[in-house]
């Protein structure tokens, strides 16, 4: 359990970043994931993605009040899993993540994050099989 995190009181996202258990089909590791984001009773997900090669997946939570942090820290659905869970500093709520990916593209690549989001990228793969199996699709 990380520390810091229990003791965060302002609103702020939180990085939250886990493995499922050895063993664990894609495909159920998946369902838990999804269902876990989905629950109302923790914080508003505002952002997942699945990983390629071992089961598990990424979740950025909005936690607003000590309350949800608490829930979050509290939850039930990845025992069993690795799981690491961090405050985040400079994104303190959904705008500001979303300002720190302009920024960080802006300031160390030269990049505009609006021209990002325009840009018209190849569509490859099933994402849904990939989240099902763990394993990129050729």
């Amino acid at each position: 359990m990380n520390e810091h995190a229990k003791r965060i009181q302002k609103p702020r996202c939180f990085l939250l970043y886990g493995l499922a258990p050895s063993g664990l089909p894609a495909a159920e590791a998946n369902r838990i994931l999804n269902t876990f984001i989905g629950d109302p009773a923790l914080p508003l997900a505002i952002f997942h993605d699945h990983f390629i090669g071992q089961p598990g997946g990424v979740i950025l939570f909005y936690v607003e009040t000590p309350e949800e942090r608490d829930a979050l820290l509290a939850q039930k659905y990845l025992e069993g899993w690795h799981v690491e869970i961090q405050p985040l500093i400079f994104s303190h709520s959904p705008a500001a993540f979303d300002e720190q990916i302009a920024f960080t593209l802006r300031a160390y690549r030269g990049v505009s994050w609006e021209t990002l989001q325009k840009e018209e990228r190849p569509s490859y793969g099933n994402p849904s099989r990939e989240a099902e199996s763990a394993q990129e699709e050729e």
